[in-house]
């Protein structure tokens, strides 16, 4: 049997660890070296945290422990430091942590990226620190954490400066697809409140590049999916989006046109099969429909499928094709253009209402 990968802790998790321990510090004049929490599911977790104490405050740090998954946030030093308050609890965001700036997220733009369970578990975690009538500041900050928020989703959700403070379990899953898929979403909320009722989707970010500079597509529009296209397609039909098109490289969308996706080459392929079919349909001969079945990268599959004199048509067809698939799977409750892109940025191939959207994109329509 396989090995059971280890579980960890939120940034949630390890901020309200480090802030009951400054809290004790500062009241109670202890430095202590673990802490127990509650979870939301009403497990309890100890966490090691290192504490100092000065004259008018205290700092905690835990270091994140992400278990085996493979978290950019996993050995992050966080830090919560402690100060006295007139009255309540005031959060404080400080260095790498991030600020958020465009609305359509859980925190409004102006408020440090603290999500609302994390909010919750850091004041039920000092609760029964506080004094009545009492008041505590607490400021937390990751160092490091703005150089590694450029490798998190924070830049393209308008949360500036810093990583997030996250969580919903309190846990981490190793590698979990449902915690990745969740994390990917509010992608669409940003659009959306930045009044695009027409996204973009694309598998990367050689699409995202591509879209924003060589075709002046608006960046507000466009959200990654990774391989997740279909979870991504529903959720936009939840949140009522007009119109999706389907924008990347061919190797990744021609699987829309067979009706797969979820799109990790290791789970579904199908490129060359795809294609061979569709040459097949298209009038090319056996011969070439072998040499696209043998060819190793999608790329080559061009080549072939140009010298088979399969033109323009071919591609267009193809990426017409695929919006039928993706206008199946949604129920036809949105509207759906698809353009194929080279790994040079060029469109080799698009349906007209891909044609359309861009055109309206560019216009602000």
């Amino acid at each position: 049997m396989p090995e059971k990968l280890r579980r960890g802790y939120t940034t949630g998790t390890c901020a309200a660890a480090a802030a009951r321990a400054a809290a004790m510090a500062l009241y109670q004049r202890r430095l202590v070296q673990e802490v127990t929490l509650t979870l939301p599911a009403g497990d309890t977790v100890t966490l090691p945290v290192t504490v100092r104490r000065e004259a008018d405050r205290a700092e905690a740090v835990v270091i994140k422990d992400a278990g085996d998954d493979p978290d950019v946030t996993n050995g992050v030093a966080i830090h919560v430091c402690a100060r006295l308050c007139p009255k309540g609890l005031i959060l404080r965001g400080g260095s790498g942590v991030g600020r958020v700036t465009l609305p359509g997220l859980a925190i409004p733009p102006g408020e440090p990226a603290i999500n609302p369970v994390p909010r919750r578990m850091i004041a039920a975690a000092v609760a029964d620190l506080i004094p009545p009538g009492g008041g505590l500041e607490l400021e937390i900050s990751i160092p490091g954490g703005e150089e590694l928020a450029r490798r998190t989703l924070n830049p393209r959700l308008g949360i500036e400066g810093g990583l997030s403070i996250l969580g919903t379990t309190g846990i981490v899953e190793p590698m979990s697809v449902e915690a990745y898929r969740a994390s990917l979403v509010p992608q669409i909320d940003v659009a959306l409140a930045a009044g695009y009722n027409t996204l973009i989707l694309t598998p990367g970010r050689l699409g995202q590049r591509y879209a924003e500079e060589k075709y002046q597509l608006p960046p507000g529009a466009v959200v990654l999916t990774s391989n997740f296209i279909g979870y991504m397609l529903e959720a936009c039909v939840e949140r009522k989006v007009r119109g999706v098109l389907l924008w990347g490289h061919a190797g990744k969308l021609i699987k829309i046109a067979g009706g797969i996706f979820y799109t990790h080459s290791r789970m579904a392929d199908g490129r060359q099969e795809v294609l061979a079919a569709w040459a097949a349909v298209k009038g090319a001969s056996s011969t070439y429909v072998d040499k696209i079945l043998q060819a190793t990268t999608v790329e080559g599959a061009i080549e072939i499928i140009a010298t088979a004199g399969l033109g323009r048509d071919f591609w267009d067809d193809l990426a017409a094709r695929a919006s039928h698939r993706a206008l199946t799977f949604v129920r036809k409750e949105l509207a759906v253009g698809t353009a194929f892109l080279s790994l040079q940025g060029d469109i080799i191939g698009a349906d007209a209402t891909a044609r359309q959207m861009m055109e309206e994109l560019r216009q602000g329509v």
